[in-house]
């Protein structure tokens, strides 16, 4: 994908699916048809173990990498300019901090639908991610508590849509969070989080993101998307729990990227 030919000319949609593994996605892929409806996810490696860390990774242009040991194949959409490293022709370059002020400085407007606890701005740490954009919203019905969030989420994203003329470019990132845990809701009668959980977890949110697509879809531009995971988590593998660990039910994660 050559990225040159993107930035300017599409609308661009990131999602990150929170907490996601890959083993997980893999396993629901059948039963995603808006997420994986052209095309299987591809095993990546992500460069933090939780949100915080992996988010300013991706805002600095720090993508998931491919869960290769050659490198050489690997083309990275965004890079920061003039840092002396060899870029490949199909690398959009920005010239600002970030790729979030790099969208802006394009004419983008940039918009942060926010999920897990570090884009709550309830406190000053967690106001530092949302601060990446000139809009930001979060709502105790987008956490990860609420078993709807998903919707609540997307619903908020289709106001902002309508708010938006087709002129005027989108940059916009949803952080999903029903993946997160507490997820065992998803299940009747569970108790505890579990891969089982995870997969009913992704199956309710591929399905609220469908109305997402249609919406961008519906606007006339065509819009670039991109969805992965931030990071994994242990559900008691090797006697690991949880993230902010270094195990393979971490590190590897889902990606995708297409076209609407």
């Amino acid at each position: 994908m050559d990225m040159n030919t993107i930035v300017g000319t599409h609308d661009i949609l990131m999602i990150t699916l929170d907490t996601l593994r890959y083993d997980t996605a893999v396993m629901e892929e059948e039963n995603c048809p808006n997420l994986c409806g052209t095309g299987p996810w591809e095993k990546r490696h992500t460069p933090g173990s939780f949100t915080y860390a992996a988010h300013h990774a991706f805002f600095g242009g720090f993508l998931p990498t491919p869960a290769t040991t050659d490198k050489t194949e690997h083309i990275r959409m965004f890079h920061s300019r003039n840092t002396g490293m060899k870029t490949h022709p199909h690398t959009w370059l920005f010239d600002t901090p970030d790729i979030v002020s790099g969208f802006a400085a394009e004419g983008y407007r940039t918009i942060c639908i926010g999920g897990v606890i570090f884009f709550t701005k309830k406190n000053p740490l967690a106001r530092v991610l949302p601060s990446y954009f000139q809009h930001s919203y979060w709502r105790m019905t987008f956490g990860v508590t609420n078993p709807r969030s998903t919707e609540h989420q997307v619903n908020h994203a289709l106001k902002l849509l309508k708010d938006t003329t087709r002129e005027q470019r989108l940059f916009m990132f949803l952080n999903v969070s029903a993946i997160h845990g507490p997820n065992h809701y998803f299940i009747p009668g569970a108790k505890k989080d579990s891969v089982d959980s995870q997969r009913a977890a992704l199956r309710y949110v591929d399905g609220e993101l469908g109305r997402l697509f249609d919406a961008f879809r519906e606007r006339g531009n065509p819009t670039f998307c991109l969805a992965f995971s931030d990071h994994g988590t242990a559900y008691g593998e090797d006697g690991y729990q949880g993230h902010r660990l270094a195990h393979e039910t971490v590190w590897n994660v889902p990606y995708r990227e297409f076209i609407l």
